[in-house]
């Protein structure tokens, strides 16, 4: 990944660093194991992630679990369904009481401009967020799997400037593509980034992967981090480093501008 100037909008989305870590719980089938990781975390994380494994095995319930520790919900379900579907899963979803949720660009322009719709009707207004493309899929599986010739970065902007037209909240992209999309972006749009991976770490099933201070430098304003905090000996202490280095990176930022 390159270089390249730090457009003057990045400092404008600085914030503390706990809040930049969305943990993912998405690899245990113990209730007691995720209390005890959530706890372990609390003081390092701010946002915690519920996907479709924890969400269908454990239900609504589970987040109950966050709440308890006062950090914001993201919960990542990923809608992908006719417009109206969409719109009525919505509108269930913010009923949990969520902070952010997730839809996939790829269901188009008219699917998506329904689920903001949705959103902006509910009393309690979550963030919705578009996934663009997962980051198991690389240039081959693009174009041989789904038939796009376009470049990985050509098709996640493409499908950026439908979101920002449909009026969603923000954007879920790689890190990889950070430097192509987010020039693109209004300032305000969150830019949430997965596939993320501390300098040495391994990255698993992850074709697309950044580190936490890269991707901060370059426009992410929320990293969705899992197994290199959930898998580590210490779970506290991994999350713990990775705000040292994110804390180390916004300040350089602020120092810079």
């Amino acid at each position: 990944m390159g270089g390249g100037t730090r457009p003057i909008y990045y400092i404008m989305i600085m914030k503390n660093a706990p809040d930049y870590i969305a943990l993912a719980l998405d690899n245990s089938n113990d209730i007691d194991a995720l209390k005890a990781l959530i706890t372990k975390t609390a003081t390092s994380v701010g946002v915690y992630k519920l996907g479709l494994e924890q969400f269908t095995r454990f239900g609504p319930g589970i987040l109950d679990i966050v709440r308890s520790v006062g950090r914001k919900i993201f919960l990542d379900l990923k809608f992908h369904d006719i417009p109206n579907t969409v719109a009525k899963a919505v509108e269930a979803a913010c009923g949990l009481g969520v902070d952010y949720m997730t839809i996939h660009t790829q269901g188009g322009a008219e699917m998506m401009r329904a689920a903001a719709e949705a959103v902006a009707k509910a009393p309690r207004r979550p963030k919705i967020l578009g996934v663009t493309l997962l980051t198991s899929i690389d240039q081959s599986m693009l174009n041989r799997d789904l038939a796009v010739r376009m470049k990985t970065d050509e098709y996640v902007l493409h499908l950026a400037q439908r979101a920002v037209e449909a009026g969603i909240d923000g954007l879920v992209c790689s890190a990889a593509d950070l430097e192509a999309v987010r020039p693109s972006l209004p300032t305000s749009f969150e830019v949430v980034t997965p596939g993320i991976r501390p300098a040495g770490a391994d990255v698993n099933d992850q074709k697309r992967v950044a580190t936490p201070s890269w991707a901060v430098k370059n426009g992410a304003t929320l990293l969705v981090i899992g197994r290199p905090i959930t898998g580590a000996d210490d779970p506290g202490k991994a999350a713990a480093d990775i705000v040292n280095e994110i804390t180390d990176t916004v300040k350089k930022i602020k120092g810079a501008g």
